[in-house]
């Protein structure tokens, strides 16, 4: 990473250079190994920490170093002067690590934090707006940046500048940790040339990367994919994770040991590991969902739970620790089931897989839980060609080429990407014909009207 933040320019005694979450100096260090080895001059520079102890230590290593100063601060709120080079790791901190005051504050200075974003999406946006103009800089983050939907703002932030680089490095180039790891170069003008992409199999290729969409598929070669007949979500009234309750282990039971007083409130259930076989799905399910709301997705008042109240009032303490109770009843799910379009028929998939496959469940009597992705086409008559155009060579290319990448190189699929999906004409056009027939049942002095006519 050292030889790249140099490529091309090497340093002068007048630059300075910044590590903006530089914990003990591992990266400052190097800086020092380099221009050392390399017979070259030491810019001045600076690691800001914002952990008391690591701040200690990385005083302690460099003490007597007039060229590297180490300031015990935060990067993402204190004021911070232009840099000529930056290097680093930046810390990775989801949004559910965060107080409720950090995040308002940071959505009001970052454009980086949107949706549930990671810390290190702002110290991207903020180290790029502290890098002076011809400035390189140089980071290793979590390859998510590229594709995820939060990361968006980011992705339009840097494909106004020159990306240099991109590679992506072994998945377990952490020990023990799996964060598909990606170091990121990038130099401080606008973008006039392609980015060298490095690929974790040894190869590389040349993109160009624009806007906030998703840059997996250009840095996976996928070809732009025009849709005549459209998208997924254009002929489907829902594609949703499944029901989360923030507590499975009060919610779902198994069907066989179910109390029967309890009966009236379960619904079948199926959960990713259940989704093996290829082919049909077994119409005896072997988990129950006992469901506190009613069949139009209303939640039950308390009074009105009976049996199912005095099993939840038995788990109360277990429930009331998730985080959806802060402003929810303390016995609600995690989130609000839209149980007339889950109780339907649908087409069903894992969330994470080796090979995506589909499977239909008919008579819609299914709950899926969060390992599942659900698919309910607003014509049912259309469910058995959708599913076999979704379990096509065709359809498995695309989402080889958009969806996200999990351990193991396993496909993470998403609602976002799912909904993008192309679909062929002969599927589009059932749902045209009937929005055609629903507007003459509700027009009917308007059929055979040529001015009128639906095409």
């Amino acid at each position: 990473m050292v030889t790249r933040l140099f490529r091309g320019r090497s340093p002068r005694p007048s630059d300075n250079l910044l590590d903006p979450g530089c914990g003990t100096g591992a990266f400052l260090a190097g800086v020092m190994r380099w221009c050392r080895e390399t017979g070259r001059a030491l810019p001045q520079m600076v690691g800001i920490e914002s952990e008391p102890g690591r701040a200690r230590e990385a005083r302690a290593q460099f003490r007597g170093t007039d060229d590297i100063r180490i300031r015990h601060g935060d990067f993402l709120t204190d004021s911070i002067e232009p840099f000529d080079f930056i290097v680093g790791n930046p810390p990775y901190v989801s949004i559910y690590s965060l107080t409720e005051d950090e995040k308002r504050d940071y959505r009001v200075v970052y454009e980086t934090a949107r949706g549930r974003f990671d810390l290190y999406l702002l110290f991207f946006e903020r180290a790029l707006k502290c890098l002076k103009p011809g400035g390189r800089m140089v980071f290793i983050t979590p390859e998510k940046f590229l594709y995820v939907e939060t990361a968006g703002p980011l992705r339009r932030l840097l494909s106004r500048v020159q990306i240099e680089e991109i590679e992506l490095l072994d998945e377990e180039s952490f020990d023990g940790l799996v964060t598909y790891p990606t170091i990121t170069t990038v130099v401080n003008r606008p973008s006039a040339e392609a980015t060298l992409v490095r690929m974790r199999d040894g190869t590389h290729r040349s993109c160009r990367f624009e806007g906030d969409a998703s840059w997996m598929p250009t840095i996976r070669g996928a070809c732009a994919e025009h849709a005549p007949g459209g998208t997924l979500r254009d002929i489907c009234v829902r594609i949703s994770c499944g029901v989360a309750t923030g507590a499975d282990d009060v919610f779902v039971r198994r069907a066989d040991t179910l109390e029967p007083e309890l009966a009236d409130f379960a619904l079948p259930t199926i959960a990713g590991r259940e989704l093996t076989k290829p082919g049909e799905i077994s119409r005896r399910s072997t988990y129950v969902m006992l469901v506190p709301y009613t069949r139009e997705g209303s939640l039950l008042p308390e009074r009105d739970l009976g049996a199912l109240g005095r099993h939840l009032s038995s788990k109360r303490e277990r429930l009331i620790q998730r985080t959806c109770t802060r402003r929810k009843p303390w016995y609600a799910f995690h989130e609000t089931p839209p149980l007339p379009e889950i109780l339907r028929p649908k087409i069903l998939c894992k969330d994470i897989t080796e090979k995506p496959y589909f499977w239909i469940d008919r008579e819609g009597s299914l709950v899926p839980r969060h390992s599942v992705y659900y698919i309910v086409p607003a014509d049912a008559g259309i469910i058995e060609r959708l599913r076999d155009y979704l379990n096509s060579p065709k359809a498995g290319r695309w989402l080889a080429e958009h969806c996200q990448r999990a351990a193991n190189g396993f496909l993470r699929l998403q609602s976002n990407i799912l909904k993008a999906m192309p679909i062929p004409d002969d599927l589009a056009r059932s749902r045209r014909r009937k929005s055609a027939s629903r507007r003459q049942l509700q027009f009917p002095e308007l059929a055979g009207s040529e001015r009128f006519a639906v095409r």
